[in-house]
């Protein structure tokens, strides 16, 4: 659940900018004091891409590109003009006109070997359950406990409390543990993230190694193996600072309150712009690129990279940053990818109930984001992350699954906004120089529809979005200069996740539908991609009125045996309760037959995961505790 976080109510004014950056990191970036004045080095790390970036002459240049910045978003009540307010965040088939002698395919895809069901092979991704060899580390609320699930049944060895830690999530690596979460107590605008990095050498009795606290929201983690050096990877992001603003009242006006809120702004430091330990920045002021469009959305967005398995490692950890929000990253085994647009609706910032790996909920339709988003693109060589290049794209990308790296193209699909059609579309860039270009694109993707879900393969892409009917196009990318659409399939509902099973066969996890759209409940589809102008849904499993199914949020709630045909997916009542089940989906070659478990009642629905482990068994890891989930 997320903490209390500070919203701004009233008339947004941030509008996202172009900001193309181009950041080099070489080495560890060291903590600066916050209010510095020396010049920055003219041969540092940080070089210029383009007009749109440039670098900053000094810590205090830096610092005035900020507070000029912030001046034009202030107002009499603070930030955007709008008083604080707190609160608890708690188908018929159609056939493409031409067709290539040979069609791309569908591959499968199951959990890593630390159980989680990720997006990209080779990335691990945290989650509160993570298993390595016959041991399982499990954290809930403040405590991991371990266990050792290699004999009759898992037995706990050790249980440890992690004090002021919340909403914790784990990493794996070798004999370290890293655990990410929220600082308790946290309740001013900006959240702080904790790492703690533990030695579990000894599963009996673990130590713990580090505990570091970052001023910024932690947006995303990602464990990369270079060739057995695991580095972590963590993206920050630092929103407009929660300044010592005043409000209006009986003393004083409007003009008078703005006037004071604008003297606030200037006499803002650089430790209320960047991340920080101990009150000094995590980031030099060298390694942080400043968009020239003043427009650009206010805040910082900061990678930075460890590796676990040093002494202390976050002593001396790389960072590098962009002077803007990036509310979306993406990760796969040699890119990191940030992309930034425009917020919709009233909130400033979004409500998190897990680290980045959860799907944004549905809702806001279609053209619900304005204008366009912006990409910086980053190469990873051992702990380094590189810029190498950025652009950007005319419409709204839906989250880190609406991305992916392929054979030196990134693939995107974007949604609608005011600067496009009514309609999606799959875009392929390539990296010029210090650019990112489009080469080639797909349009008219489900006309005044949203995405729904994206699924991507070496070369093709699978798109569903939604409004009455569930368009699933397919996209073939075998050749990124001329992408094209192969096929459609259009059934009531739709999927919110979709999972490659193999031998072309894919499994959609969603919500049915009527024919006019109204939803009813959660369901599973298969279906068939063998021939890819004519996809074609095999059988449905629909599941209780007005449930849901996690992985359509979570897709950490889905788990696929390839060696059993078996996936296993969390399915919980909505409105009416809070039964969860396992959905348990025996596969044949055209149809699943179900079988519902019931295996928790209470709030901690959404914490139910079913680990697959090297030997084949299964364990169910639940809020009353551990145990093997028989198949």
């Amino acid at each position: 659940m997320t903490k209390w976080i500070s919203v701004v109510l009233g008339l947004v004014a941030l509008v996202v900018g172009t900001v193309l950056t181009t950041l080099a990191l070489t080495g560890p970036g060291g903590r600066a004091a916050a209010d510095r004045q020396e010049t920055v080095d003219p041969a540092s790390d940080l070089r210029l891409a383009s007009a749109s970036l440039r670098a900053t002459t000094s810590c205090a240049d830096l610092l005035a590109q900020y507070v000029d910045r912030g001046l034009a978003q202030v107002g009499p009540y603070g930030w955007d003009a709008g008083p604080i307010v707190m609160f608890d965040a708690m188908g018929s088939a159609t056939r493409s006109e031409a067709s290539a002698p040979t069609l791309p395919t569908t591959t499968g895809s199951q959990s890593t070997a630390s159980g989680t069901n990720v997006q990209e092979a080779g990335v691990d991704e945290p989650d509160v359950v993570k298993v390595a060899g016959g041991l399982l580390f499990r954290v809930q609320d403040d405590v991991l406990t371990t266990y050792d699930v290699s004999g009759a049944e898992p037995r706990e060895l050790s249980s440890l409390t992690l004090d002021g830690l919340g909403e914790g999530e784990l990493l794996v690596s070798g004999d370290r543990v890293v655990v990410l979460g929220t600082v308790d107590g946290a309740y001013d605008a900006q959240l702080t993230t904790r790492v703690v990095v533990l030695d579990v050498s000894d599963p009996g009795a673990p130590q713990v190694v580090s505990a570091t606290d970052l001023d910024a929201e932690l947006a995303a983690a990602r464990l990369h193996d270079d060739r057995g050096d695991d580095v972590v990877r963590l993206v920050l992001r630092s929103y407009r600072p929660a300044l010592d603003f005043v409000q209006p009242g009986p003393r004083q006006g409007e003009r008078t309150a703005l006037e004071r809120n604008r003297q606030v702004v200037r006499d803002s430091t650089l430790a209320d712009w960047l991340p920080g330990v101990d009150g000094e920045p995590v980031v030099d002021c060298a390694d942080v690129a400043v968009p020239t469009d003043d427009d650009a959305a206010l805040g910082t967005t900061t990678v930075v990279g460890f590796r676990p398995a040093d002494a202390d490692p976050l002593a001396s950890p790389t960072s590098t940053a962009v002077a803007t929000d990036a509310a979306t990253s993406y990760s796969s085994p040699d890119r990191v990818y940030l992309a930034t647009a425009a917020p919709s609706g009233w909130w400033g910032s979004p409500t998190i109930d897990c680290i980045d790996r959860c799907l944004p909920p549905s809702g806001g339709g279609p053209g619900s984001t304005d204008g366009t988003t912006d990409l910086y693109a980053f190469a990873l060589d051992g702990v380094a992350t590189t810029f190498v290049a950025g652009g950007e794209v005319e419409g709204s990308v839906r989250d880190r699954w609406a991305m992916d790296f392929s054979d030196g193209t990134l693939r995107v699909a974007v949604g609608a906004t005011s600067r496009t059609a009514d309609a999606s579309s799959v875009l392929t860039l390539r990296e010029e120089g210090t650019e990112l270009v489009e080469v080639g694109r797909v349009d008219g993707l489900g006309v005044g529809e949203e995405i729904k879900a994206v699924r991507w393969f070496d070369d093709l892409a699978i798109v569903v979005t939604f409004r009455q009917v569930d368009p699933l196009y397919a996209v073939d990318l075998t050749d990124p200069v001329s992408p094209r659409l192969l096929g459609e399939l259009k059934i009531p509902g739709y999927s919110e996740y979709l999972h490659p099973l193999g031998g072309r066969r894919l499994i959609g996890v969603g919500q049915a539908a009527s024919p006019d759209g109204m939803v009813r409940g959660a369901q599973a589809a298969l279906f068939d991609v063998t021939d890819l102008t004519s996809p074609e849904r095999l059988d449905t499993v629909a599941y209780p009125r007005f449930s849901v199914a996690g992985a359509g949020t979570d897709p950490r709630q889905f788990t696929w045996l390839p060696d059993r045909r078996i996936a296993l997916t969390v399915v919980s009542e909505a409105w009416r309760g809070r039964t969860g089940w396992v959905s348990v989906l025996r596969l044949g070659r055209d149809r699943m037959d179900d079988e519902m478990v019931a295996v928790e009642v209470g709030d901690e629905v959404a914490q139910v995961r079913l680990v697959p482990l090297a030997d084949g068994r299964v364990v169910l890891v639940t809020g009353d505790g551990v145990s093997f989930f028989a198949l």
